[in-house]
């Protein structure tokens, strides 16, 4: 038996004699577990159960840990030990949805990990910087207009709209401008398809397959919607490189990259695999760091000796979207370290399920093989007895040597450390770089709950800005 941590065979707990709450028949811990909320019910039951205890989700048992060392192990461990629980690769080839790199394992991930790297090499983000200082100018411009006229800003929706800008220039070529011009139909398409995804991998029985609720009809049109909106990117990358061939050896936005890996000898990519990818990019790109940004804008509202820290150093290092460098994106250490700590305090993924693939051990829990181990990110993050002031937003830590790094992970880690993680932080301190250069703060309010979707994010959140004096 395989372990991730060594003690004798002897030694080790049956997962089912360990601790946790009480389920019910057929369904196990189901009904403590709200949808919307699942990332802070867990998080509630694990400060009276500590950090090693099982659930059960209908007949599937759950080892929960949350003892970041031993997730360290844990997510060290994949794609060999550890992969995504089958349910949720199980729903997406339900819906028609051909595996990326988040959701592919073994041979296929490594094949794909290769070319969704060199898509997102540095070299390459470096040559798409330009497009994505654009997008902030025009969000800058959209945020202008509201504060002059003294309205609120949708927060939640501007920024999706600008993540979703950056994601379809940067990946594929295409200036959709939902900024200027409103929502995309791939940006409602998206929305929809994250909802119904994280619906069914919380369900334990798979009504959908016998019944179809019109939920079910409008995710599976929306999941069609999307296909055919991928096929068109691939499509009018596939012509360009063919028109310029020096596309090729010089691509100009992440498709024509992952198309240029996948067209090499022994590439192992097929045209699924680079669909698969595009539409993960979609989904992951959208999401995540617009959520990362609401919260950052709201914590830093929270904190006005922050703000103000932060509002200097744009204002001295990066202060005219018209002249951003990507140079200027990494002298803003303070912003870099909000960014951090504001995913530290609220992260785009508390948690990540996994499925043994084989029979191995957590700590001293003895794992049989297709057991789900349930890694709670925000536990030891935000543990007084690990952090001074752990509750506190201090971005501070982040700029001091401490140990903060090693207990926060809001992008993973081990081998299937997020990809994106450099474009997503540089998206964020553009965005920052905006709000920051030209305006002050007035509020930012709303619904500031947590909920989770595909990711961890808050209500809808309004801001009310002023321009900045001088």
């Amino acid at each position: 038996m395989d372990t991730t941590t060594t003690p004798a065979a002897s030694a080790l707990r049956p997962l089912s004699t360990l601790p946790g709450p009480s389920g019910l028949p057929f369904i196990g811990n189901l009904l403590q577990l709200r949808p919307r909320k699942v990332h802070a019910d867990v998080e509630t039951i694990a400060q009276r159960y500590g950090p090693l205890f099982r659930m059960s989700v209908g007949r599937q048992p759950i080892l929960v840990v949350t003892d970041t060392a031993l997730i360290s192990a844990v997510l060290r461990d994949r794609p060999d030990g550890f992969r995504r629980p089958s349910v949720t690769a199980e729903a997406s080839d339900e819906l028609g949805g051909e595996r990326g790199v988040f959701l592919a394992e073994g041979t296929a991930w490594r094949n794909q990990r290769k070319m969704v790297m060199q898509a997102f090499a540095p070299h390459a983000i470096k040559a798409y910087f330009p497009l994505l200082a654009r997008v902030g100018a025009r969000l800058q411009a959209r945020w202008l207009q509201a504060a002059q006229e003294g309205r609120s800003i949708a927060l939640n929706a501007d920024l999706k709209r600008y993540t979703v800008d950056v994601i379809a220039g940067l990946a594929f070529g295409e200036e959709v401008n939902t900024i200027e011009h409103g929502d995309d139909v791939v940006q409602q398409q998206l929305e929809l398809i994250m909802e119904g995804m994280s619906r069914r991998s919380l369900i334990p029985f798979p009504y959908w397959r016998y019944v179809k609720l019109p939920f079910d009809r409008r995710l599976e049109a929306a999941v069609l919607a999307m296909r055919e909106a991928t096929n068109g990117f691939i499509a009018k990358a596939r012509q360009r490189m063919q028109d310029d061939p020096s596309r090729a050896a010089k691509p100009q936005n992440m498709l024509e990259a992952m198309l240029a890996a996948a067209d090499q000898e022994g590439s192992g990519i097929d045209q699924n695999a680079v669909i698969g990818n595009v539409s993960t990019m979609l989904l992951a790109g959208e999401d995540t760091t617009s959520s990362a940004l609401s919260w950052l804008a709201w914590l830093l509202a929270q904190h006005p000796s922050a703000l103000q820290r932060a509002q200097e150093e744009v204002r001295r290092v990066a202060p005219d979207p018209a002249n951003f460098t990507i140079e200027q994106m990494d002298q803003l250490e303070f912003v870099d370290a909000c960014a951090h700590e504001a995913m530290r305090l609220k992260p785009p993924a508390p948690f990540i399920p996994l499925q043994a693939n084989r029979d191995c051990a957590v700590g001293d829990v003895q794992v049989p093989k297709d057991s789900v181990v349930w890694c709670v990110l925000r536990h030891d993050s935000v543990a007084e007895s690990k952090l001074h002031n752990a509750a506190g937003f201090d971005p501070q830590r982040w700029l001091d040597s401490g140990n903060v790094r090693q207990l926060a992970m809001p992008f993973g880690s081990g081998p299937r450390l997020c990809p994106g993680r450099y474009l997503s932080l540089l998206e964020i301190k553009v965005a920052m770089a905006c709000l920051l250069g030209r305006f002050d703060i007035d509020s930012v309010g709303g619904d500031s709950q947590e909920y989770h979707g595909f990711v961890m994010q808050p209500g809808a959140l309004t801001m009310r800005l002023s321009p900045a004096a001088g």
